[in-house]
């Protein structure tokens, strides 16, 4: 009863200074800034206090739920593990699938968008390729190309080539009729609109493209690692761990991965807002 009465003090303190942060935004753009960013430092503090509390006085066996003080102890006793994990995974396998399948989905775009032929024919098999299974493309890429970091590039690859495809065709037509004509009677050749016209106006659908990629690359790496790695790899660490039920190990693996998925992910919007600062979704703040 009294780790009930724990919980919801918690759950209520969090969630009343998150409504006093929502509700009463200050006039100074710094300060609100600020504000928008406790909002979710707040929320995740809270949620790890609960989660301390409820592992403690329910006596959760931490081989089904370790507490957020048992992980983090993980993490620093284990730290050279895990950076050789990450490096291994998101350096190594995830960035490099993620430059190659976003940047030739970004040339293919467009070449498909200047060619009619391609883009009645590629657009389909893109649609099917993107339903297929990790679990399924995994093995086949490892049985291709080995055990090594290209197999788990090739992974990231053909996830998120597709993606920055479709998405860059979708900015490429986002420009109005009306722009285009006036780039027509100024006597604009393909390349000059394209350069100075379609591309810009294409920059948030490719940033979208890119943001929606961050994560889903580090996604990708892990799993082709599960079917097949060096002795080293977030993939490999998290299968390994559970066999051995070192469940805090397992979910040290989870906190690295979160945290580096969550600032690759800033990353790519904080270059977006750079690229992109005369859209009105940045002009309104």
């Amino acid at each position: 009863m009294t780790t009930l009465l724990i919980i919801l003090a918690l759950v209520v303190a969090g969630t009343a200074l998150n409504l006093f942060l929502v509700r009463r935004p200050s006039s100074v753009p710094t300060l609100r800034r600020l504000a928008d960013l406790a909002v979710p430092v707040v929320f995740g503090v809270t949620l790890l206090a609960v989660w301390q509390v409820a592992v403690d006085g329910f006596a959760i066996p931490p081989v089904l739920l370790p507490s957020p003080s048992a992980i983090f102890a993980r993490i620093v006793t284990e730290y050279p593990t895990l950076w050789a994990d990450f490096e291994q995974t998101f350096l190594k396998g995830a960035l490099t699938g993620y430059v190659i399948g976003c940047g030739s989905g970004f040339l293919v775009a467009l070449l498909v968008d200047r060619i009619d032929f391609l883009k009645r024919g590629l657009l389909p098999v893109g649609n099917l390729v993107s339903a297929l299974p990790i679990v399924g493309v995994a093995p086949i890429m490892v049985m291709w190309f080995g055990f090594g970091v290209a197999s788990k590039a090739a992974v990231v690859v053909i996830m998120t080539f597709f993606p920055m495809l479709v998405n860059t065709l979708a900015g490429l037509q986002a420009a109005s009729r009306m722009e285009r004509d006036l780039m027509h009677t100024y006597a604009a050749g393909h390349g000059q609109a394209l350069a100075k016209l379609r591309l810009p106006a294409a920059m948030p659908f490719v940033f979208n493209a890119l943001k929606i990629n961050s994560t889903l690359a580090l996604i990708g790496a892990i799993v082709a690692e599960f079917f097949g790695s060096p002795v080293v790899g977030m993939g490999f660490r998290i299968s390994t761990e559970v066999g051995r039920l070192a469940i805090d190990m397992v979910w040290a693996e989870i906190a690295v991965a979160a945290v580096a998925g969550s600032t690759f992910y800033a990353v790519v919007g904080l270059a977006e807002r750079w690229v992109t600062f005369w859209h009105p979704s940045f002009r309104a703040r």
